[in-house]
């Protein structure tokens, strides 16, 4: 995925979801079975009648029927912090943390029961774990901001009392909706959303908790009408204009965000986050010397901010400035020695290579109770790429394994879910679909798609293609997903999708114009006037149906790789956003299967339509794979292409040194160093992709 600066990203608001009703009334988001949760029931009953006895026996009783049921040991920890047993609390709750390491509220009774215990600093380090978790737990917050000033700590302490009446301005529908939205129960979320702006009217900050929900749906069209609708209610609300803006740069739509940037800092001039998100902006359209220039200004009167280092660090890497991005990112880690993102941005690299004393210095890091989430599973991620440069397989795994869970953990990803969607692409996108619109589409073959999965060779595809004078790369647009989002439509909670279904209720000239739309709204992107652009955007493979039938005439080739060494890759990788199926060995290898499966669909009903280019191959036999893709997208060959590594442009990938050195042999059999620990990944698979 691209990695753009990152500085001045989130809202100017101190919490963009916030929110949770009193810790009695807790929601995990975890299927509880239904025996435990009526022992639960009469738990929270208890509670309300004032008689922890009776709450005690209930909860030790549904633990006791599920004892790894996260919301019942949450229950009997709280029933014995509320009867004054801290050290009994505490051994609950920790086993919940261990259990459920990305639970926050787990992380909150900890914390309460460390304070009760008079261990304060050891509660600010669980507080700080709590929120880290889910920014919504107004406890926690009005905890960390008294212990933060107690320590003298005096920033720290109004950015949480900041964040505390945040949460307490929202009203409680709005709270339940940010708990929703931090427990990843999105669909309910939205429903609660919507019933609470139906009965309130045109709530400013209703609609933006629901754009927020739009954009992790990837339905930034609504998003960004929702916003958009906001700032004409209420002019002055600068959180919504900056929400505004990000969902404006999600959409591709750079030079809008960047005159709504501007337009947000002449609203208040002094604002810094406001002129760094024009700065991100500017980086996102190609000023990387004023993005710069922006960065180094206010570096000098905010020497201490170490995004402000990572953010010239990102830009110097997208332009090929490797020395120059190792010194900001080395300054970066400098200014704050647990900042997770500078080591991964050294790592991510993949040319770089740790002294030892920055190891040791990430390994004490990772350590530190005091670590934030991120910044643990940032380390976790560059601890691996390091100890696996230095050949020391076990260790290297161990934190890849560990960086991973803990990212997992954060999204509850399930992998059953893409599986049911890949198997609707294929029951529904028949031959019978493509007979009946044969036609249908705007008739422009400007697009070339790359697709597939992430690590697999797609960078690499798009630098020898880009390198020809008739083609441009582009970036990894969201379009065709944004696009599959809005046929999707609006649906009930737990209803099942309507797209792909619905594409044969729709029109030859529906499809049409979505296909001219496409090519509109991608013109932005396209600087050197060639006839044809790249869009790499590997998801889209799963919507090949919805290209074709928009789109008859672009070109689609499958960047593939061997099933292991594709997985394997991606496990190591910590993407920017999205790619959520990697961060599992089980997953990563479901997703690579089910992949497989529905490529080979599309081969099935719209033969000839993909081009499949093995990574593997092109490694070994550059050339003859470059003549191949060439002829494929009807291109004269040109030497250029096969020296690829010399084309100079903006590449915002993960391979984005790699792309720059000639062919890149020594990464197709890394995987076999961790042979060992992969059955995982093997039985994911199944034998013959294993093999």
């Amino acid at each position: 995925m691209s990695q753009t600066a990152t500085m001045a990203t989130k809202s100017p608001n101190p919490v963009s979801a916030a929110g949770s009703p009193a810790d009695t009334k807790v929601d995990t988001g975890i299927q509880t079975g239904a025996q435990t949760a009526a022992m639960l029931d009469k738990v929270r009953a208890a509670l309300q009648a004032g008689n922890l006895p009776e709450a005690e026996r209930h909860s030790r009783a549904a633990v006791e029927a599920a004892p790894d049921d996260h919301e019942a040991l949450f229950m009997l920890a709280a029933v014995q912090r509320y009867a004054r047993r801290p050290v009994e609390a505490l051994a609950t709750a920790t086993r919940l943390v261990e259990l459920a390491p990305g639970y926050g509220r787990a992380h909150q009774e900890r914390a309460h029961c460390l304070r009760m215990l008079g261990r304060a600093e050891d509660a600010r380090a669980a507080y700080r774990s709590a929120v880290d978790h889910n920014v919504g737990l107004l406890a926690s917050w009005q905890a960390l901001a008294v212990l933060e000033r107690a320590a003298g700590r005096a920033e720290a302490a109004v950015m949480a009392e900041r964040q505390a009446a945040y949460l307490q301005s929202l009203p409680d529908p709005l709270q339940a909706v940010v708990r929703l939205i931090q427990e990843n129960r999105l669909g309910k979320a939205e429903q609660q959303c919507r019933a609470f702006l139906q009965q309130n009217g045109h709530h400013t900050e209703g609609m933006r908790l629901l754009a927020e929900i739009g954009v992790k749906f990837n339905a930034f069209d609504d998003a960004e009408f929702l916003l958009e609708s906001a700032i004409v209610l209420e002019p002055e609300n600068v959180n919504a204009h900056f929400d505004y803006v990000n969902v404006l740069n999600k959409r591709q739509k750079h030079a809008a965000a960047r005159d709504q940037a501007r337009a947000l800092v002449d609203k208040a001039p002094d604002n810094a986050q406001f002129e760094l998100l024009y700065a991100n902006q500017a980086l996102a359209i190609g000023d990387f010397d004023e993005a710069v220039a922006i960065y180094e200004r206010h570096l000098t009167t905010m020497p201490g901010n170490p995004t402000l280092h990572l953010s010239i660090g990102h830009a110097q890497k997208t332009v090929g400035k490797q020395a120059d991005a190792i010194a900001a990112y080395r300054r970066a880690y400098g200014v704050r020695a647990d900042f997770g993102d500078a080591y991964w941005s050294l790592a991510n690299l993949k040319t770089y290579r740790f002294e030892a004393s920055e190891i040791d210095q990430m390994r004490v890091c990772e350590a530190a109770p005091s670590t934030a989430l991120a910044d643990r599973y940032h380390l976790c991620f560059a601890l691996g790429k390091a100890l696996e440069d230095r050949a020391d397989y076990a260790e290297s795994f161990a934190y890849y394994e560990r960086g991973n869970r803990l990212k997992r953990d954060e999204l509850g990803y399930d992998w059953r879910r893409i599986t049911a969607e890949m198997e609707r692409q294929k029951a529904h996108c028949d031959a019978d679909l493509f007979a009946r619109f044969a036609g249908s589409g705007a008739a422009a073959p400007d697009p070339i798609f790359i697709l597939g999965l992430p690590r697999a060779g797609s960078t690499l595809l798009e630098q020898i293609l880009s390198s020809h004078s008739q083609v441009e790369g582009t970036l990894e647009l969201p379009n065709i997903l944004a696009l599959s989002h809005r046929i999707d439509g609006r649906r009930r909670v737990g209803e099942e999708a309507n797209y792909p279904a619905n594409l044969r209720e729709l029109t030859p000239e529906d499809f049409t114009r979505f296909g001219e739309a496409y090519i509109a709204d991608t013109r932005i992107h396209r600087k050197r006037g060639t006839p044809f652009f790249i869009d790499k955007m590997p998801n889209n493979f799963r919507h090949i149906g919805l290209i074709h039938l928009i789109l008859p005439n672009a070109r689609i080739i499958d960047a593939r790789r061997g099933a292991m060494g594709c997985c394997f890759s991606g496990f190591k990788q910590l993407f920017a956003e999205g790619q959520e199926f990697t961060y599992g060995l089980e997953e990563v290898g479901h997703y690579y299967h089910d992949y497989v499966g529905l490529m080979d669909h599309w081969d099935r009903v719209l033969p000839g339509k993909v081009l499949r280019v093995q990574y593997e191959d092109v490694v070994s036999d550059l050339e003859t794979q470059v003549r191949r893709i060439l002829d494929f997208c009807g291109l004269g060959f040109e030497p250029g292409c096969l020296a690829f590594h010399k084309t100079e442009r903006a590449v915002r990938t993960a391979s984005s040194e790699q792309v720059r050195q000639p062919i890149y042999r020594s990464g197709v059999d890394q995987w076999e160093h961790f042979s060992r620990w992969l059955d995982p990944l093997r039985t994911a698979l199944g034998p013959d992709l294993a093999a």
